[in-house]
C-alpha cells in the first residue's frame, strides 16, 4: 500500500512543523467555497463513483461546499503531507493518511479529534473495527478515523485446482503442495510481491510468525518468519515463484492471476474484483478468494491465519483553516450509510455490520472472507519513528534469502541486528 522509505520525508518535517505548531495561533474558521481533500484516485472513487453512487453528494447539497481533490499516489502523498504539515497554513483540509505514516512525531500537527467527536459525535463509534478504531490514538487522543482498510486475503484459481484434481488448500501445509504441483506449463504455482513486506509478513502468519509485534519485540529470527522466508526460499529455487519475482510488482500479479499464469497469490481481498473482472480476465469468475489458512499446527487456536490488515485515516491538519466543515466531511463520511455505499463501491469498510447488510453479501462475494480476517488480523508493523527504515532493511535481507544470496538464517540474524536499534526503547 505504502513506500515506507518515503515516510522519512513527513518525520524530518514534522519535526520542522512542530515549531511552527508551537508559536501560531488558532485559525480563523470560515466556510470553504471547497473543501480541499488529499488522497488517492481510490479514496476518490470509492466515495464518488459506482453502484453504491456518490457518497459526498448530499453533502455538498446541504451545505452548498464543493469538494477539491488533490489526488497522488501513496509515497507522493506522504510527501505532500509533510510539506503542508510544516508550514504555518495550509490549504488542506481533510488528508487521507496510512496507519504506517501515523506517528508520535506526526501526531502534534494533526487536530485532536476528541472535542469534535464528544459533541457531534460520529455513528455508531462502538461499531467500528475496534483495531481500527484504536489505531490513531496516540497519547491517550484521537487523531484519525478510520475510513479504509487493506486486508488480505489468498486468492486461488479454481479452474487449475480442479483440473489438477486439487482441493482449495485450508491449511499452509496444503498450500505449499498446492503450489509445488500447479508450478507446469508456465504456471507460478504462488506469488506475492517482492517489495511488500506486508504480504511477506502474510506468509509469516501462516505460523502466527511477526515482523514486529504490537509491543515493538523484533520476531523476525523466530519459528513463524523464520518457516515463512525458508518456504520463499524453497519456492523460488523450485520455479514455483517466477524468476523475476525480486522486481515483481502488484500489476504483474494482476495481469498474471487474469491471464491463468499464477495459481494463487495473497493480495487484498478486493482484488477479488480485478482478478475478476469480466472485461479484462481471461479466468473471469475462476478466482476465488478466502481467508488466508492457519498451519495444521495452530488449528486449534485460529480459524485462520491473523493476516495483514492496514488501513487508511482521515485526518485534519492541524494548521488547516476549515476544521468545523472537514469535521462535518469525516462525519458524514463514516455514516452507516455511506460506509455501505463506498464498500459497494469497492471499499474495505470499517463497520463488522456493514459486512452483514444484503447488499453487501450479494454484492461482494468475498464479504465474510473478508470479515473473517479483519476479526484475528492485526498490523505488519507498528507505527514508530524508526519503522520506514526498518521496513527496507527487512525487505533488503528478505530478497538477499529468497534469491540465494545468504543463507536463510544468516540473513535474519543480519536483519535482527540491524534493526534492533530502531526500535522505540
Amino acid at each position: 500500500m505504502a513506500e515506507p522509505g518515503k515516510a522519512s520525508t513527513i518525520l524530518k518535517l514534522a519535526m520542522l512543523g512542530a515549531v511552527f505548531a508551537g508559536t501560531t495561533t488558532a485559525l480563523a474558521q470560515t466556510k470553504p467555497s471547497a473543501l480541499t481533500v488529499l488522497g488517492t484516485s481510490t479514496h476518490k472513487r470509492v466515495m464518488t463513483e459506482g453502484k453504491g453512487g456518490d457518497a459526498t453528494k448530499a453533502l455538498v447539497d446541504k451545505d452548498g461546499v464543493s469538494l477539491t481533490w488533490v489526488v497522488l499516489e501513496n509515497g507522493p502523498i506522504q510527501e505532500r503531507l509533510g510539506r503542508e504539515l510544516s508550514l504555518p497554513e495550509t490549504s488542506l483540509d481533510v488528508a487521507f493518511m496510512l496507519n504506517t505514516q501515523a506517528s508520535p512525531n506526526i501526531a502534534p500537527l494533526l487536530e485532536p479529534l476528541d472535542s469534535y467527536q464528544a459533541k457531534d459525535p460520529i455513528e455508531g463509534w462502538d461499531d467500528v473495527f475496534p483495531a481500527l478504531a484504536k489505531g490513531m490514538v496516540f497519547d491517550g487522543k484521537l487523531y484519525g478515523i478510520p475510513f479504509r482498510h487493506s486486508t488480505s486475503c489468498l486468492h486461488y484459481n479454481a479452474r487449475l485446482f480442479k483440473d489438477a484434481g486439487l482441493a482449495a488448500p485450508t491449511t499452509a501445509e496444503a498450500l505449499i503442495k498446492a503450489a509445488t504441483a500447479l508450478s507446469k506449463d508456465g504456471v507460478y504455482g504462488f506469488t506475492i510481491q517482492a517489495t511488500s513486506y506486508q504480504n511477506i509478513v502474510d506468509v509469516a502468519r501462516m505460523w502466527n510468525g511477526d515482523f514486529i509485534t504490537a509491543d515493538y519485540k523484533l520476531a523476525v529470527t523466530g519459528p513463524g518468519m523464520t518457516k515463512a522466508i525458508e518456504t520463499l526460499t524453497d519456492f523460488y529455487s523450485k520455479g514455483v515463484l517466477p524468476k523475476s519475482w525480486a522486481t515483481t510488482t502488484g500489476t504483474d500479479i494482476t495481469n498474471w492471476m487474469q491471464s491463468g499464469r499464477a495459481a494463487m497469490t495473497i493480495s487484498s481481498c478486493g482484488d477479488n474484483q480485478a482478478f475478476n473482472k469480466a472485461d479484462a480476465s481471461k479466468e473471469a469468475g475462476n478466482i476465488q478468494t478466502v481467508p488466508l489458512p492457519i498451519s495444521e499446527s495452530l488449528k486449534a487456536q485460529f480459524a485462520n491465519a491473523p493476516a495483514k490488515v492496514e488501513f487508511w485515516s482521515m485526518t485534519i491538519p492541524k494548521n488547516s483553516k476549515h476544521k468545523d466543515v472537514a469535521w462535518k466531511f469525516i462525519k458524514d463520511m463514516s455514516s452507516r450509510e455511506n460506509t455501505k455505499k463506498a464498500a459497494m463501491n469497492g471499499n474495505g469498510p470499517v463497520r463488522p455490520s456493514t459486512y452483514d447488510t444484503p447488499e453487501i453479501k450479494s454484492a461482494l462475494p468475498y464479504a465474510d472472507s473478508e470479515k473473517a480476517v479483519l476479526l484475528l488480523g492485526r498490523q505488519p508493523l507498528p507505527s514508530f519513528n524508526g519503522s520506514p527504515k526498518a521496513a527496507d532493511i527487512f525487505v533488503e535481507e528478505t530478497q538477499a534469502a529468497v534469491l540465494g544470496m545468504k543463507p536463510v538464517q544468516q540473513a535474519l540474524n543480519d536483519m535482527e541486528k540491524r534493526i534492533q536499534p530502531l526500535l522505540p526503547k
